[in-house]
């Protein structure tokens, strides 16, 4: 059941639905209506202005990002969607921090709604590295519903994978 794979954890009559939805064929109808607003962040360049708006609106104190970019190589099936990466880089006798977040290419296609979502969670980890209630409380501060959308998410892969 294709189902079970995205979304595990969740209510057994959820799945049921979600997998009903997809074998009638209506799950790309149901988030064309959830989800129907499309957006203009393509290049690397507009990505980097859309989070760094993000930052500085939610985290301003946090430190700066360094690259903002979308990544090709990131792949559904090793559950990477985005990356956020801290490394030090040695600058004469300073060491500097470099943080990077890398965005799958596939949300160049997806719905605004969902590439907010992806965004805010790469941002939280700039506080919280860790997938702990500190984290989520800071994503549903970004984005009140963080939840549903990352529902939304996982129908979305759901549908991506195998459209019935």
């Amino acid at each position: 059941m294709l189902a079970a794979r995205y979304l595990a954890g969740y209510p057994p009559e959820l799945i049921q639905q979600a997998e009903r939805l997809r074998l009638d064929g209506r799950l790309a109808e149901h988030l064309a209506r959830r989800l129907p607003q499309a957006h203009e962040v393509r290049s690397d360049a507009a990505l980097f202005d859309y989070v760094n708006a993000l930052k500085n609106r939610h985290l301003r104190n946090a430190g700066p990002l360094n690259f903002v970019g979308y990544d090709a190589k990131l792949r559904v099936l090793q559950q990477a969607l985005g990356t956020h990466t801290r490394r030090t880089q040695v600058q004469g006798a300073r060491l500097r921090m470099r943080r990077e977040i890398r965005v799958a290419t596939l949300f160049k296609e997806a719905p605004a709604a969902l590439l907010h979502m992806i965004v805010v969670h790469e941002l939280a980890h700039l506080r919280e590295l860790e997938h702990n209630k500190a984290f989520y409380q800071l994503c549903q501060h970004m984005e009140p519903d963080y939840f549903q959308l990352e529902f939304d998410l996982r129908l979305y892969l759901m549908n991506m994978e195998n459209p019935a």
